[in-house]
């Protein structure tokens, strides 16, 4: 049977563009798969640095989003609460920057030299996706499905359709978010007849939706929602309480720039840490150049500042229940999708509106972008039957630098599948590189089972200078063929292994998922002091080349400040016993007192460039 769509054919990437991150994808053999960049990073911050001499190259992500402290007022983070909006909106008080334009025209973001609107930000972060996306699929796109926040208005809709336009893409569907959401929790229910509740509360904007999922079809009953309510709202609460705990006498709002940047990043921290923990220590040295400040962060302490903004969703939840028509026992499951819903207070909050505990089945970051892929896939017809064949059996992956198992498959992953990730030298001079295949879900390569090895060779260089991109691919009979890349000179190295990527016995499943739970705590511990360990013997060395190169830029006593710390990671280093919170965090407080460093060799390198 012909399809009538006008798209038949053509492949139509779906793409997340969030508050805090977004996220493109594709389908591909039939199959919807999210795409990652050169760096195997699927989430990309929507941060965009807008250099100071226009023309210059703008930057888009974790680039962009590292440069925040050094130029807070030129990398704009968090611009979708503006996207649409219009000056006397109230949209000067959702944002972080310093906004233009007459009563009731569209807000600019102002940049100092110049000004930008809300859509340009979003045109760079879908051009930046755009070219994520050609470049895994080797192939030229110029359609997407964009997802939006149920409660974005026409005005907000239509500049999301023009940002995508000047990235050079033909939006040919705007969804909703909980739509997607709802549309990749029912990839594997395409046979029940379901009620559910999406709860999409994001960096940004927060959604709630009831749909009905019946025999693949997915209708919206009623839909609710704040388009100025997120998780950073959170964040910008926390750094107030935080600067209030610092003793500050001035107002939060009245902050410099670039000591509010490191409060807020401070605050970040401190939310993802406390979804997992019980308390977390903030250390900020010489956030001003008189002032340092730490602090232990309690988990009571963060709910009570996050609990008025978290509250707000309850209304709309209400509203949505009645315009629905239903009662709470009436859903058949809460999802919870976006980054925020990993705190346990919002999933307190959501069992306690809906009378049941929350579905967290779905990936809180990545379930709008699968839907958006889904829903892509739909109107190209690449996706005519969306049903389940098999799944990986254990997570599939290769040993890293530090004797790490790094997944790229993992446990579950329905097939035909395919997923890649783009890898250095870790070590100068390098001749080649070992491409370990493993099997298993333990977090060190030796506990894990091996499937074979491939040795891709390369000119040596400097440490990072060589680039080998290694892709996974099963396909729907369970043959798993690895492809690893030498992107200098493009020769492929293959390795096709049958059956045991799929076909492993029962018995030794259930014992590798065993042995995984059973030394959990211990291997995590292990693989955060592996990580942390790698990084101090990084940093190390580097800061005490910066501070050899910055002379007399630095007081003594700030230096003296920053050697101390790095004297405090030695030691750690040296300990026998291996206490990887305790490296983790002076890890952690030599990257932060070296903050200012890196700005003064930045400083320095551009007047030496100068002269």
């Amino acid at each position: 049977m012909s399809s009538s769509s006008p798209h038949q054919g053509e492949p139509i990437l779906g793409i997340d563009l969030g508050t805090t991150n977004s996220l493109v994808g594709v389908v591909d053999s039939g199959f919807p798969i999210l795409l990652a960049d050169a760096d195997g990073q699927r989430l990309t911050p929507s941060a965009v640095l807008f250099p100071a001499v226009e023309g210059d190259p703008i930057v888009v992500g974790r680039e962009a989003l590292r440069a925040r402290a050094a130029q807070p007022g030129r990398v704009i983070t968090s611009s979708k609460r503006l996207i649409g909006r219009r000056v006397g909106e109230g949209a000067e008080t959702d944002s972080s920057f310093a906004t233009s334009g007459e009563v009731g025209q569209p807000v600019q973001i102002d940049l100092g030299n110049r000004s930008v609107f809300p859509e340009d930000v979003a045109a760079e972060i879908l051009r930046h996706l755009k070219t994520v996306a050609e470049e895994r699929i080797e192939s030229s796109v110029s359609k997407a499905v964009v997802t939006v926040p149920a409660y974005f208005n026409d005005a907000q809709r239509n500049a999301t359709k023009r940002a995508g336009e000047k990235a050079g893409l033909e939006v040919v569907r705007i969804v909703n978010e909980p739509t997607a959401a709802a549309l990749a929790y029912g990839l594997d229910r395409l046979d029940d007849r379901s009620r559910v509740a999406v709860y999409d509360l994001g960096g940004g904007t927060f959604d709630i939706s009831v749909l009905e999922l019946s025999d693949g079809v997915f209708k919206v009953e009623a839909t609710h929602g704040d388009t100025s309510l997120g998780g950073d709202d959170i964040d910008h609460a926390l750094a107030g309480w935080l600067w209030d705990q610092a003793g500050e006498t001035t107002r939060w709002s009245e902050a410099p720039a670039e000591v509010a940047v490191r409060f807020i990043q401070a605050a970040e921290s401190v939310k993802v840490a406390l979804s997992e923990s019980e308390e977390h220590e903030v250390r900020m040295p010489f956030y001003r150049p008189d002032a340092s400040f730490e602090v232990t962060v309690t988990r009571e302490q963060l709910e009570q500042v996050a609990r008025p903004i978290v509250d707000r969703t309850r209304r709309p939840c209400a509203m949505v229940l009645a315009d629905a028509g239903i009662e709470a026992s009436d859903l058949d499951a809460v999802v919870l999708v976006g980054g925020s819903t990993r705190m346990p207070l919002v999933r307190k909050l959501v069992e306690e509106i809906f009378g049941r505990l929350p579905d967290i089945s779905q990936h809180p970051d990545e379930a709008v972008a699968l839907g958006a892929v889904i829903q892509g896939g739909i109107l190209s017809g690449t996706l005519q039957q969306m049903v389940l064949l098999d799944v990986t059996p254990l997570s599939l992956g290769i040993e890293t630098f530090g004797g790490l198992m790094n997944v790229i498959l993992p446990r579950n992953t329905t097939i035909p599948a395919k997923a890649g990730e783009m890898f250095t030298n870790a070590v100068a001079g390098q001749r080649d590189m070992a491409i370990h295949i493993l099997q298993g879900e333990r977090e060190i390569a030796g506990d894990n089972w091996t499937l074979g090895q491939v040795d891709v060779p390369f000119t040596p260089g400097p440490k990072g200078s060589a680039r080998v991109g290694v892709q996974f691919a099963i396909d729907e009979n369970g043959i798993l063929e690895v492809l690893c890349r030498n992107t200098d000179t493009n020769e492929d190295h293959i390795l096709e292994i049958r059956d045991s990527a799929v076909d492993v016995e029962d018995e030794k499943v259930e014992a590798m998922i065993s042995e995984s739970v059973e030394h959990a705590f211990d291997d995590m511990g292990e693989r955060i002091w592996t990580e942390a360990r790698l990084k101090a013997e990084e940093l190390l060395p580097a800061v005490d080349q910066a501070l050899a190169a910055v002379g007399d830029r630095m007081t003594e006593c700030e230096s003296k400040a920053i050697r101390d710390t790095a004297a405090a990671v030695r030691e750690q280093l040296d300990a026998t016993s291996h206490d990887a919170n305790a490296l983790k965090a002076v890890v952690a407080d030599l990257d932060a007192a070296t903050q200012d460093l890196a700005v003064i060799l930045v400083e320095k390198a551009m007047e030496d460039a100068g002269d």
